[in-house]
């Protein structure tokens, strides 16, 4: 397994937040939910996209699809700058500016919200609830907004996506969970793929005939006792050669790579409700219980059993408020538009917003778009 597809593996999304919002100019809405992960599209109509950390707003075109990294809010508005008329707080809560509940007034049927049905435009989101759900190396890859042009990105899954979105079948949140998976790892695989894409330095180095087989070797087998001499004998070349080669393609030697690989795969496990620490040590290639925490606190500050007693106490439930603060440097990308202008604090994506230009303009072409709801 090639570490992209470890990244895409771990998206498991449990009672996926889907909505559908059927709007009428002018209205802007802004989204408190505090998720980790947020897929947004316009099904008809434009709006303009603003992430929580007072960065400009971003057009999101008719067909444009954008990934929202959390916990900090989002507006959506049908202009630029528009103030909050809605504040969305989860799936079934929505209040005004100044705390009326408005959320049954508002609510036209299943995953359905709005004044009425005859709006011009309809806005279809999915929002991960927990962050084990998408992994921190994943979110930790991606800027906090990232728009993806339909240019860029067409997916046959979308009318289906907004046809299931209202449905109320059996089984149904069990099918949109998928939904938003596959949503999800469509999107990030068109993204990851664009030479205007700002990714990891490990993404990049999957090309390497040298550097990109130590990383499968890895990921097929996070638990094997590595050594740099082994992973050298495996990819044909000496042990400094393979050290100054990984290390200047993925930005960190290969055993501490491979540390922060087995702490994410750890972390992830620890998540697990039937999982104990011995098992997960066992799992990622540590002897016991006992070599896995002094590793685990070493990389993360706190033990294991610490950091799971933590993540209980704060999955958010269906009203949990938002937590504060920005999760990153404040940074976003259009992608498919113009290369991206490198990273910011702490090695996270960062890139510019760039109007499309002319050439780049959408075709006069019909779009497949959702059934009327």
């Amino acid at each position: 397994m090639d570490a992209l597809a470890d990244l895409l593996d771990g998206a498991r999304a449990r009672g996926a937040l889907f909505h559908q919002s059927i709007l009428t100019p002018p209205w802007s809405l802004r989204f408190l939910h505090g998720t980790p992960l947020a897929l947004v599209t316009m099904v008809r109509g434009d709006a303009w996209i603003a992430p929580g950390d007072g960065s400009a707003p971003v057009a999101l075109r008719a067909g444009d699809i954008a990934i929202v990294r959390g916990p900090q809010p989002y507006t959506l508005s049908d202009r630029p700058g528009a103030p909050p008329q809605v504040l969305v707080h989860s799936e079934d809560f929505c209040t005004t500016p100044t705390g009326e509940d408005v959320s049954k007034a508002l609510t036209l049927g299943v995953r359905t919200y709005g004044e009425n049905r005859t709006g011009s435009a309809l806005l279809l989101s999915g929002e991960y609830q927990f962050p084990g759900d998408v992994g921190e190396r994943l979110l930790a890859a991606l800027p906090p907004l990232v728009v993806l042009t339909e240019e860029c990105w067409e997916c046959p899954l979308m009318p289906f996506v907004a046809e299931e979105v209202a449905r109320d079948a059996p089984g149904q949140q069990v099918v949109l969970d998928r939904l938003l998976d596959l949503l999800l790892i469509s999107v990030l695989r068109a993204w990851f793929a664009r030479p205007e894409a700002e990714v990891p330095g490990w993404y990049r180095a999957q090309s390497d005939p040298v550097v990109g087989r130590a990383l499968q070797l890895l990921h097929d087998d996070p638990a094997h006792p590595w050594t740099v001499a082994e992973l050298a004998a495996k990819t044909g070349v000496s042990r400094a050669a393979l050290a100054r080669r990984f290390t200047r393609l993925v930005g960190e030697p290969p055993m501490t790579y491979l540390t922060g690989w087995r702490m994410a795969l750890a972390a992830d496990l620890l998540r697990e409700p039937d999982m104990t620490v011995e098992g997960a040590a066992r799992r990622v290639g540590y002897a016991n219980a006992f070599a896995l925490s002094v590793a685990f606190k070493r990389v993360r500050g706190v033990s294991p059993s610490a950091y799971r007693a933590g993540e209980q106490r704060t999955q958010p439930g269906p009203l949990t408020p938002p937590p504060t603060g920005s999760a990153g440097a404040g940074a976003r990308a259009r992608v498919g538009l113009r290369p991206a202008a490198g990273r910011g604090a702490g090695g996270r994506p960062e890139a510019v917003v760039v109007p499309p230009p002319e050439a780049a303009r959408r075709p006069s072409r019909p779009r497949a778009t959702a059934p009327q709801p």
